[in-house]
C-alpha cells in the first residue's frame, strides 16, 4: 500500500509540485475536514526561511497569479489521485488516516524538510486565525475557531518539537493559539502555549517588553480561570509592576490589569478590596479613555456583578443600568457585551425572586443573542441556562429540565461534553432532580458534573467543590448523614485552602456542618463550629 501511495506521490510531484507540498503540510493537521478557508487564509504568508510554500506563493503573487486558483488546482490534483476526498462540508477535504500518517512518516528520511513542513503547518494555522481583540470578535470568528479546533490539537501534537521559541513568528503564533484555546474554555492548553510564548519573548525582548507583559497577563487570566487565585494575583502583580514601569500607571494595559486583580479579589470574596481596585481601575479608565469606552464600561459592569454577589441588588441594578445605557450607545443593542449586561440584570431579578421580570430580561437577552450570534453560540446557551434556572426556582421542574436539556445539547455540541459551561448545565439538571426528590438520579448527575470538573478544572476549583457540596446535600436529604459529613468536611478543608476562611462559600459550608451536627445531636461539634463561624465571619467584632 505504501508503495502505491509513493508512486502516486511521485507522479503528483512531477505534475504539480505545490499539490505534493500541500499534502505533506496537511499531514500535520487533523485528517478530517481540512477547511479550504483555513488554507486560503494561512497560505498568504510573507516569505521566511522556513516556508517553501510561502516563497512559491509570493513569487506567484508577483506574477499576479490568483492564490485561490493555485490552491484549488492543488486540491483538484490530490482528488484526481484519490489521496484526498470531500469532507463533511463542501469547502473541506479529508485524508484517509493511513495516507495522513504516511505523509508525515515519509518526511522522516528528510529531516530538514520535516522541520520546514511542520513549521509551515503551524504558521498556516496561526495565520488563519484572525488576530482580533476581544471587543472586536464576531460570531464568524468563534464559528471558524470551533471548526479548526481539531487542527489546532493536531498541530499541537505533531509540530511542537520542531518549533524554535527564539523565532518571533513562533512566539506570536504561540500567543495567538493560547488566546484561541482560552476563548474556547480550554485553559490548560492555553497555558501551554502562553508558556512557550513567554519563554521566547523573555529571551528575545526582555521581561518588561509590552509583548512579554501581555503574555504574563494572559497566564494570570489562566490561573484565575482555574481557580488558582493566589497564583493569579502573583502573575497579575508581576504584569502590573512591569506595565506601570514601562507604560505608566494610567496606560490602558496597566488599568486592565488593575481591573483583573479586582476580579480575582471578588472571586476570593474579598469584596471591599475588590471594590477598592475596581474604583482605581474605573477612575483611571474614565480619565484615560472616557466614560463610554468599552473598557470603562466593562469595569462598570463588573462593579454591578460585585454588588450582586454581595446581595446589594438595588446597587447592582443601578450599575448594570449605567453599563447598559453606555454599551447600547457605544456598541449597539445586540452586541455580545450589551447582551451580557441585559443577562446580568436578569440574574439580579432572578436572585430577588422577581421571576417574571427575570424571564422578561432573559428573553430579551436570548432574542438578541440568537439574532446576533446564533442559537448555538456560548452566550446564547448561557441565557438558555439562565431561563432554566428561573423555572427551577419557580418549581416548574418539567420546564426547567426542558430548558436545561436545550442548553446541554447545544453546549455539548458546540463546546464539548467536558467544557466548564456544559458541566454547569449538568450540575443544574442534577439540582432539579434533587428538588424533585429523585435522589439517586441527582447523585448520578452531580457525579457526572464532579468527574468532569475534577478533570478539567481540578479538585480545588470552586465549581468542583460546589458539586461536592451539592452531593453532600443529597446524602443529607437521604438521611445518609455520615456520608454528608464526610463530603462537607472535604469541601470545608479545600475551600479554606483555596478561598480562605472568610469567603462566603466557606462560611456557607460551616453553616451546613453546624446544621447537620445539630440534627445528629453532635452538640459539641456544632458549638465549636458556631464559635469559629462567629470568630471568622467578615463582619464579626474580632475582625
Amino acid at each position: 500500500m505504501f508503495a502505491t501511495w509513493e508512486i502516486s506521490f511521485q507522479a503528483i510531484q512531477e505534475k504539480n509540485p505545490k499539490a505534493a507540498d500541500l499534502l505533506l503540510v496537511c499531514g500535520f493537521f487533523d485528517h478530517e475536514d481540512i477547511q479550504e478557508q483555513l488554507l486560503r487564509r494561512g497560505l498568504k504568508l510573507e516569505t521566511d526561511g522556513m516556508s517553501i510554500l510561502g516563497i512559491i506563493l509570493k513569487a506567484l503573487r508577483m506574477l499576479t497569479v490568483n492564490i485561490d486558483f493555485i490552491l484549488a488546482e492543488s486540491i483538484r490534483t490530490l482528488f484526481s489521485y484519490s489521496l484526498v476526498k470531500r469532507g463533511s462540508r463542501n469547502d473541506s477535504f479529508s485524508i484517509h488516516p493511513l495516507v495522513h500518517s504516511w505523509a508525515r512518516l515519509r518526511l522522516k528520511s528528510e529531516p530538514q524538510k520535516e522541520v520546514e513542513r511542520a513549521r509551515e503547518a503551524f504558521q498556516i494555522l496561526v495565520t488563519g486565525v484572525h488576530n482580533t481583540k476581544q471587543f472586536e470578535r464576531g460570531t464568524e470568528d468563534w464559528i471558524f475557531e470551533q471548526q479548526i479546533m481539531l487542527h489546532a490539537d493536531a498541530v499541537t501534537k505533531h509540530t511542537v518539537r520542531f518549533l524554535a521559541v527564539d523565532n518571533m513568528k513562533t512566539q506570536d503564533g504561540a500567543y495567538k493559539l493560547g488566546d484561541v484555546y482560552m476563548w474556547h474554555g480550554r485553559t490548560g492548553k492555553a497555558m501551554e502555549w502562553y508558556g512557550r510564548a513567554l519563554e521566547g519573548r523573555e529571551k528575545a525582548l526582555g521581561i518588561n517588553h509590552p509583548d512579554t507583559l501581555a503574555t504574563v497577563h494572559a497566564i494570570a487570566v489562566g490561573f484565575n480561570n482555574q481557580g488558582q487565585y493566589d497564583k493569579a494575583l502573583e502573575w497579575y502583580g508581576r504584569a502590573l509592576a512591569g506595565e506601570e514601569k514601562a507604560m505608566g500607571v494610567d496606560h490602558p494595559e496597566a488599568l486592565a490589569t488593575v481591573h483583573n486583580m479586582a476580579f480575582v479579589f471578588m472571586n476570593q470574596g474579598q469584596y471591599d478590596k475588590a471594590l477598592e481596585w475596581y474604583g482605581r481601575a474605573l477612575a483611571g479608565e474614565e480619565k484615560a479613555m472616557g466614560v463610554d469606552h468599552p473598557g470603562t464600561l466593562t469595569t462598570v459592569h463588573n462593579i454591578a456583578c460585585l454588588y450582586m454577589n454581595q446581595g446589594q441588588f438595588d446597587k447592582a441594578l443601578e450599575w448594570y443600568g449605567r453599563a447598559l445605557s453606555g454599551r447600547e450607545q457605544a456598541l449597539g443593542i445586540d452586541h455580545p457585551h450589551t447582551l451580557a449586561t441585559v443577562y446580568g440584570m436578569a440574574s439580579v431579578f432572578n436572585h430577588q425572586g422577581q421571576y417574571d421580570k427575570a424571564l422578561e430580561w432573559y428573553g430579551r437577552a436570548l432574542a438578541g443573542a440568537e439574532k446576533a450570534l446564533g442559537c448555538d453560540h456560548p452566550c446564547t446557551l448561557t441565557t438558555v441556562h439562565g431561563m432554566a434556572s428561573v423555572f427551577n426556582h419557580q418549581r416548574q421542574y418539567d420546564k426547567a429540565l426542558e430548558w436545561y436539556q436545550r442548553a446541554l445539547a447545544g453546549r455539548s455540541k458546540s463546546e464539548g461534553v467536558d467544557h466548564p459551561s456544559t458541566l454547569t448545565t449538568v450540575h443544574g439538571m442534577a439540582s432539579v432532580f434533587n428538588h424533585q426528590g429523585q435522589y439517586d438520579k441527582a447523585l448520578e448527575w452531580y457525579g457526572r458534573a464532579l468527574a468532569g470538573r475534577e478533570k478539567v478544572l481540578g479538585v480545588d476549583h470552586p465549581h468542583t467543590l460546589a458539586s461536592v457540596s451539592s452531593m453532600a446535600s443529597v446524602f443529607d436529604n437521604q438521611g445518609r448523614y455520615h456520608k454528608a459529613l464526610e463530603l462537607y468536611g472535604r469541601v470545608l478543608a479545600r475551600r479554606e485552602k483555596s478561598l480562605g476562611v472568610s469567603h462566603p462559600s466557606t462560611q456557607s459550608t460551616i453553616r451546613c456542618l453546624i446544621n447537620l451536627h445539630e440534627r445528629t445531636r453532635q452538640t459539641e461539634h456544632a458549638q465549636r463550629l458556631q464559635a469559629r463561624l462567629y470568630r471568622e465571619a467578615p463582619n464579626s467584632p474580632s475582625n
